[in-house]
């Protein structure tokens, strides 16, 4: 029996204007979300713009390389981002270290997820966790984001309301447009309501700074350490999941020790970490992405484009996302994103005996609860998998 060859790679013929609009969200949820903290960080570190600008510019660049070459070889939708919760440890940490010594720490972060990816560790950490508590863990992370939009329906109840009932009656006649045509209302209804202001939007191209890295046990303990528990424990973890709950098995040490040969080249101008992505991953992973999921790979491969055109101009990005109003972002990611929330329930919920544990995974992460610096998407795993021993392990 003959292996099927796989199509020819056609990422323009295989595009879709869905797909672009997904890599563009992808790309927008990414970073409105975190990079006012990278900026928090750099200013309570005593940065000046240009290095804070490098450090965004370094960022972007590394996620565009890794999320349009990772989906082009895996032909997956396969994205990356910079840590969130490494962005807030940084806003703590990174002031009490001299900028050289935390690039070092940067580095030995980069160094550490290499060798997790070389030797196949987390490989084999990510092949014994269950389907049920994966797809649990899953729509935990991605609740929040979805459940963000009745929230900001508080606050701009007519943009929110108009944006998610245009949601709805696209999605009954043309799904695959269902998230284009809400993005296109939600613009023209903050126009319209007075919302959007380009006041303090200049372009400006950033320009990568070098910083010739030190290396110190103080930057390695406070910095280097737990970026690395943050960026496997938070994202990678969380990251592949997100792929195998949607059907990409996509072999996992690959992608990781990619992501820190990314990190590693990026962090002299200031990278902090690049790791795969969740909850920006499951937009360029959904049914809205792509009608065909075997097409969902252009998604991705636009949201690395997107990012390398936000890296160009990272120094006026912040002004750029400011215009809009957050409760269109938040509304607009959390619509692309019910897709993927129905189908991680519906799989966490499959499996009769681990129904429970799923069920306490998906609590404990979707709580946000945080323990020792470590994300609740580490401790819904480890609650789910002790839930599942107690309930269904061998009885003595």
């Amino acid at each position: 029996m003959t292996d099927v060859p796989l199509a020819p790679l056609r990422p323009l013929t295989d595009s879709s204007p869905s797909a672009i609009v997904a890599g563009f969200i992808a790309m927008m949820t990414g970073v409105t979300s975190s990079l006012v903290l990278m900026f928090q960080a750099g200013q309570a570190a005593g940065l000046t713009s240009e290095q804070i600008s490098s450090w965004i510019w370094a960022l972007f660049m590394g996620m565009a390389v890794c999320s349009i070459g990772l989906s082009l070889r895996y032909r997956s939708p396969i994205t990356v981002a910079w840590s969130t919760p490494g962005a807030a440890l940084l806003i703590t940490s990174l002031g009490g270290v001299a900028y050289p010594e935390a690039i070092g720490a940067f580095i030995t972060c980069a160094v550490l997820v290499i060798i997790c990816g070389i030797t196949g560790s987390f490989e084999r950490l990510v092949k014994r966790l269950p389907t049920s508590l994966a797809a649990a863990l899953l729509a935990g992370i991605l609740f929040k984001i979805g459940s963000e939009i009745f929230v900001a329906a508080q606050h701009r109840t007519g943009l929110v309301l108009g944006m998610f009932f245009t949601y709805l009656i696209v999605k009954r006649y043309s799904p695959r447009y269902a998230v284009l045509v809400t993005l296109l209302v939600g613009v023209a209804l903050s126009g319209m309501l007075g919302l959007l202001n380009f006041s303090g939007f200049a372009l400006e191209v950033a320009m990568p700074v070098w910083t010739t890295p030190s290396f110190s046990i103080a930057a390695t303990v406070s910095i280097g350490i737990p970026l690395f528990v943050v960026a496997m424990t938070s994202q990678n973890m969380p990251g592949v999941a997100v792929l195998r709950a949607d059907g990409y098995q996509v072999p996992a040490s690959p992608l990781i020790t990619a992501t820190g040969i990314l990190s590693l080249i990026t962090a002299p101008f200031g990278a902090h970490g690049i790791n795969l992505a969740a909850i920006s991953a499951a937009i360029c992973t959904g049914p809205h992405a792509h009608e065909d999921r075997d097409k969902r790979y252009t998604a991705a491969i636009w949201c690395g484009i997107f990012y390398a055109i936000a890296g160009v101009f990272g120094a006026t990005l912040a002004a750029l996302f400011a215009a809009f109003p957050k409760e269109l972002v938040l509304s607009i990611a959390a619509l692309a994103l019910f897709g993927s929330i129905i189908n991680g329930l519906t799989v966490a919920m499959n499996e009769p005996k681990e129904r429970e544990a799923a069920l306490i995974t998906f609590m404990v992460t979707a709580s946000g609860l945080t323990l020792f610096s470590i994300g609740s998407a580490f401790w819904g795993i480890v609650a789910g998998v002790l839930t599942l021993v107690i309930l269904n392990g061998r009885k003595a």
